[in-house]
């Protein structure tokens, strides 16, 4: 069987027919080590790999059909050849999403897109079956995934999306399109795909784009300067719940910080559409460290909310709801207290870390931080002034790692490798401290916590 990717109505009754394929058999591997009997392998293309070498050794092992797009490895009846096998993968994933007539909640955002998705998933998940994004599966493979795991019992879904390139999150929302979403915050991370921070924007708001183009309503941080202004230019009279910390009179849910001393403590209330408050405050105290988390907890209040979570149910999701996975994380060892937020890092979300840090009610406090990538030329003068808000700060001590921090000159003790800090640790062993750990994935500080 050979099918043809286009975008003609011709090639939508084709992957009709592949759908039919996939409930005959309706498991799609894309790992030729894992070959479940009777299950369809796909054929995907990575840097280093290409699936299309594996159909046979897939047939061989169990699976009942393979999905190509290189006709060199057409060597069974039971080969199917496409054009794209990235693009049928998605086309059938949104095939699949179309089976189900429930609430999508698409999210993305520059930082806290993941945290956010799990607290409404905590919510959601009061009064509702929600199938929700695992881990950071939420690019152009990790997202139709996700979609293959929708079924009958789902009520509802949150999908998140992620983004490094200009388009990605167009793609996306065509392949999970959702019925409602919402933008974290826009920030400058990942400048190296997208040219600029105008270029994260445009891209980011590819989501706004969607929603509004399908009427389909959207959640808003109402006092973000560049969401607020993302929605003005696009113009229109878009239905949107705004949810905030200021006294805007359209903001439905309105919170503040009560304390971080040092978890996360505040209070929530709702507010009518005559910017009267119509309810007592609910104090929520959480298991996440950071002030900055409040954007996402009400972010998750105005969507429990919209869906009719009644109000002791959201906080008891909230109160509930304990970090993993590095994000915004307290661990408590035999020597240290460690504020663990070491999956990712870019200058918005390490100013955040660092003002929090500085706000928080502990003492002594050290910082371990890992440099920030894919800055491209804005590289240096962003670390520069991650540098001036550390010296502002007065933290009690601060290591700094990577070749971007060591290039500036700063009163503080840097590090080339997350090994060259392994070793001062053992030498000088750090006790009795509330320890930041910041970084991306690639500077390996979540490598530290079990040495701390």
């Amino acid at each position: 069987m050979d099918i043809k990717n286009s975008t003609s109505s011709h090639y939508d009754l084709q992957v009709k027919e592949l759908y039919k394929l996939y409930q005959q058999h309706p498991c799609i591997t894309t790992d030729s080590r894992n070959c479940p009997e009777g299950s369809i392998f796909l054929a995907l293309k990575g840097a280093s790999f290409d699936g299309n070498q594996y159909a046979l050794s897939a047939l061989e092992k169990g699976c009942a059909y393979a999905i190509i797009d290189n006709p060199e490895y057409k060597k069974d009846n039971r080969i199917i050849l496409v054009d794209d096998c990235l693009q049928t993968f998605k086309d059938l994933a949104r095939e699949h999403r179309r089976q189900f007539e429930i609430p999508i909640v698409g999210i993305t955002g520059t930082n806290g897109k993941t945290t956010t998705k799990e607290l409404i998933r905590a919510v959601l998940s009061e009064c509702y079956n929600v199938m929700a994004t695992e881990g950071n599966f939420n690019n152009d493979v990790g997202v139709p995934k996700t979609l293959f795991r929708l079924d009958d019992e789902h009520d509802i879904a949150v999908v998140e999306m992620g983004a490094s390139h200009p388009g990605d999150i167009k793609t996306l929302v065509e392949t999970a399109e959702p019925t409602c979403g919402l933008i974290t915050n826009v920030g400058r991370a990942h400048l190296q795909g997208f040219g600029s921070f105008e270029g994260v924007c445009k891209t980011k708001g590819e989501l706004y784009d969607f929603l509004i183009a399908h009427d389909c309503p959207l959640f808003v941080n109402r006092d973000n300067e560049f969401l607020m202004r993302m929605i003005a230019e696009r113009g229109g009279n878009p239905d949107i719940y705004y949810y905030g910390q200021s006294d805007n009179p359209d903001i439905l849910i309105h919170g503040e910080v009560v304390s971080c001393a040092p978890f996360l403590k505040f209070r929530w209330r709702e507010q009518d559409s005559e910017a009267n408050y119509t309810g007592e405050w609910f104090t929520v105290q959480t298991h996440l460290i950071g002030a900055y988390n409040l954007d996402n907890m009400l972010a998750a209040i105005t969507i429990g909310y919209v869906n009719n979570i009644p109000f002791e149910q959201i906080n008891h999701a909230l109160e509930s709801y304990v970090p993993t996975n590095n994000r915004s994380q307290m661990t408590e060892t035999k020597t240290n207290h460690l504020i663990v937020d070491a999956y990712n890092a870019n200058p918005t979300s390490m100013k955040a870390a660092i003002d929090n840090f500085r706000l928080m009610e502990v003492s002594p406090k050290m910082a371990i931080l890992g440099m920030m990538g894919e800055l491209g030329e804005v590289s240096q003068e962003e670390h520069q002034k991650i540098i001036a808000l550390l010296e502002a700060s007065n933290f009690d001590e601060v290591w700094l790692v990577g070749s971007e921090f060591q290039q500036i000159q700063s009163p503080f003790r840097t590090f080339a490798n997350v090994d060259e800090v392994k070793a001062a640790i053992a030498e000088l062993q750090p006790q009795d401290r509330y320890i930041l750990i910041k970084g991306s994935n690639s500077t390996h500080l979540y490598e530290l916590p079990p040495l701390l």
